[in-house]
């Protein structure tokens, strides 16, 4: 029985401990080798509240930051669904808080990433403790996702206190490059210095390449881990690239650390699973129901009185739909974010010809989600001038399990996109996709086979396809139903299993 240690920011495996979809692989990547006969154990932090909900001390864990000894908590955590050789813990230090993005991640606007890298270096300090103090037992695998776990990396390299780390193969998975966790290596609180002062910084070694006197900490991870995980084969040759926004998305300056992984045959694209099996239901047909009830509930929250006489808005336009449905739905489900909906942003009269097209063939778009505050601005203002588009503006698992089941049509146009699990849940359905042709899109999405896949060599070219992919559907729904079931028959026969993904994380990423 081999033994493995999961360290993230998320894990949907646990209650309330999910922002995107990382909570979703540390999920289901654990669950997968739990059932596989080893054992596997996942560490996150609590946020201040997670160790509350029903957690059993394990251990306290003392460690030295800042020139001070510092003592934080290990729990271990009632997880979702019950699994043999699976354990869920989190670390509980009053200076990691609840942020305000899922409750997890804080929004520094004016200095990016200060509130979240003291919570993340003491969070890697404590694991760090708890691997030498044998909390998870004698480890073979640490996995790491992203860079708010890359500062084990960082200590197994300098810190001599954690020479015991050098030992166990350390695998690290990026699930967004964009994210980098940059701050500065001195002269200010959230530094690196004020935090470990007793660590010799080898600058040349752990600085960004454009900042030269910040550290990045997604850089950390690839430049000092034994494996390099990237959460689709598209994305992980994409990367490779420099970016070229809006036309293409690709290293985000870390493309010469990138290419050095994988020419030492470390960088690995290996695409991300979906869950099959004991799936969430809903109701059919009960969408409309659903996004008014969930509306209900949310005027009814203080924390959304700031919105109240849009979401009145929109349980008005959706109470009309009970009694005259409409004939199409093309639906997202998303964070309201640059990578998901720059196209809208910055072209919004493009996202009016999409309503006007559906119009044409009695359809509606429904839109769930929240996030950045100009994208949702940019929506309700969108959804007070059409009729025809409905903007739920909250989170809602109800409401999207409804979306998914009852969409014909799912609409991705991400600028980028590492892996996406939307549009395999949707394909899970038996909803085509209308997806933009990039990274994990790109690997599970084929155009007039199982969904619609738009392109093109410049951003006005991107545009005039993506509309064209609309039509296309929408004319093939309309006028050729026998071709309309095929794909979607196709869709929902497509199987992207987290069985053999695990195959190729234990052959590249274990080397087992």
């Amino acid at each position: 029985m081999r033994n493995f240690l999961f360290v993230s920011a998320e894990n949907d495996g646990i209650a309330h401990c999910k922002a995107g979809g990382m909570g979703d692989v540390v999920r289901d990547v654990p669950r997968e080798i739990a059932g596989r006969g080893d054992k596997a154990h996942v560490v996150v932090p609590s946020y201040s509240r997670l160790h509350l909900d029903g957690g059993t001390l394990k251990t306290r864990l003392n460690f030295k930051l800042r020139g001070l000894i510092y003592s934080a908590e290990l729990y271990e955590l009632i997880p979702k669904k019950e699994s043999r050789n699976l354990y869920h813990y989190a670390i509980h230090h009053t200076e990691i808080e609840s942020g305000d993005i899922a409750h997890i991640y804080h929004n520094d606007s004016e200095q990016p990433f200060y509130t979240d890298a003291i919570k993340f270096f003491i969070f890697c300090a404590a694991v760090a403790e708890g691997i030498k103090k044998g909390a998870f037992g004698n480890l073979d695998i640490i996995h790491l996702h992203d860079w708010h776990t890359s500062m084990l990396l960082f200590l197994r390299q300098y810190h001599k206190d954690y020479d015991l780390l050098q030992s166990i193969r350390f695998v690290y998975s990026i699930h967004n490059l964009a994210i980098q966790g940059i701050r500065p290596f001195e002269n200010n609180y959230s530094s690196l210095k004020t935090w470990f002062p007793d660590i010799e910084i080898d600058y040349e070694a752990l600085m960004d390449h454009r900042y030269q006197d910040c550290i990045n900490l997604m850089a950390i991870g690839i430049r000092l881990a034994d494996a390099v995980h990237t959460v689709s084969p598209s994305y992980a040759k994409d990367i490779l690239l420099p970016s070229a926004p809006p036309e293409f998305i690709g290293g985000e300056g870390l493309e010469e650390d990138l290419r050095k992984a994988d020419k030492e045959g470390r960088l690995f694209g290996i695409l991300n699973g979906c869950n099959y099996k004991n799936i969430r239901t809903v109701e059919p047909r009960h969408i409309y129901k659903n996004t008014i009830r969930a509306i209900f509930r949310w005027l009814q929250q203080e924390s959304k009185k700031y919105k109240a006489d849009f979401l009145a808005h929109t349980g008005e336009k959706v109470i009309d739909l009970l009694e005259e449905r409409p004939a199409f739905i093309c639906s997202s489900v998303a964070r309201l974010t640059e990578q998901k909906f720059y196209f809208f942003k910055r072209s919004p009269d493009a996202f009016v010809d999409i309503l006007k097209i559906l119009e044409e063939y009695n359809g509606i778009f429904m839109l769930l989600g929240t996030g950045a505050p100009e994208y949702e601005e940019l929506f309700r203002d969108m959804s007070y001038k059409h009729s025809n588009f409905i903007f739920t503006n909250g989170q809602s698992e109800e409401v999207i399990d409804s979306i998914y089941l009852e969409s014909d049509l799912y609409f991705m146009p991400s600028l980028f996109e590492p892996c996406g699990i939307s549009q395999m849940l949707a394909m899970r359905n038996g909803n085509p996709c209308l997806v933009h042709g990039t990274g994990g899109l790109l690997d599970t999405v084929e155009h007039m086979k199982t969904g619609f896949v738009f392109a093109g060599e410049s951003y006005d070219e991107k545009i005039h396809n993506m509309l064209q992919g609309l039509r296309e559907a929408l004319e093939i729904f309309s006028n050729d139903q026998d071709q309309w079931q095929g794909i979607r028959s196709n869709a929902k026969k497509v199987r992207f299993t987290w069985e053999k993904s695990i195959d190729d994380y234990y052959r590249d990423l274990y080397q087992f």
